[in-house]
């Protein structure tokens, strides 16, 4: 029996790295909205990215049951601080003006339900950065750029935020928000080809 590929998430970045990647793949878009995270969760902060994309996952798994459902859930970790998505415009310039330099871990959690199967892999991926300060004018003019929205840590490397990184240590691709050779080797789990179709023994 073959299960199609389900993307939980509205997220554009990570349905065009799994495009480019060259899966097949729906995108149905979770139909509730997560909770912001907790700047020092009761989780360790690559459980609760994991617990946040099992939350999408499972939204998704009722209205498509015959599906393997691909869901992620991003967050930014500087120090002790877990940085989820800025609220807004102040919220994100604190944000970059207070924890954007030196040592950031990007960490994405990662869920693959077949509920049909009563199936769940779940586990997360971490990428470290060594980011410069924004001088006050690259601060301004980041923010009016935009690019901060709907980011985890107010920044993405895809919009130039990487002209900031002086080192990174792990995906790159995580860092936009879909860790691809974590997603690869999950789907192969499943015995799909590169997840591009997923098949099974009924």
């Amino acid at each position: 029996m073959r299960y199609p590929l389900v993307l939980a998430s509205a997220s554009p970045r990570r349905q065009q790295l799994l495009q480019e990647a060259g899966y097949e793949f729906e995108v149905v878009a979770p139909p509730v909205s997560e909770p912001p995270a907790p700047a020092r969760a009761v989780l360790r902060p690559a459980a609760w990215a994991e617990a946040l994309a099992y939350f999408k996952a499972r939204s998704v798994a009722g209205l498509r049951p015959q599906a393997l459902i691909l869901a992620a859930d991003t967050l930014c970790l500087h120090g002790q601080t877990i940085i989820g998505k800025p609220r807004d415009l102040a919220e994100a310039r604190r944000i970059l003006s207070e924890q954007f330099g030196g040592r950031n871990e990007v960490i994405t959690g990662l869920a693959l339900l077949l509920p049909a199967r009563g199936e769940r892999l779940l586990t997360h991926v971490v990428t470290t950065l060594i980011m410069r300060p924004m001088s006050p004018a690259e601060l301004e003019a980041y923010l009016a750029s935009g690019a901060w929205q709907g980011k985890a840590g107010a920044y993405a490397l895809q919009e130039g935020g990487d002209r900031f990184v002086q080192a990174m240590a792990g995906s790159a691709s995580n860092v936009v928000g879909l860790p691809l050779e974590k997603v690869e080797e999950l789907l192969g789990r499943f015995g799909g080809e590169q997840g591009r179709e997923v098949e099974r023994d009924a």
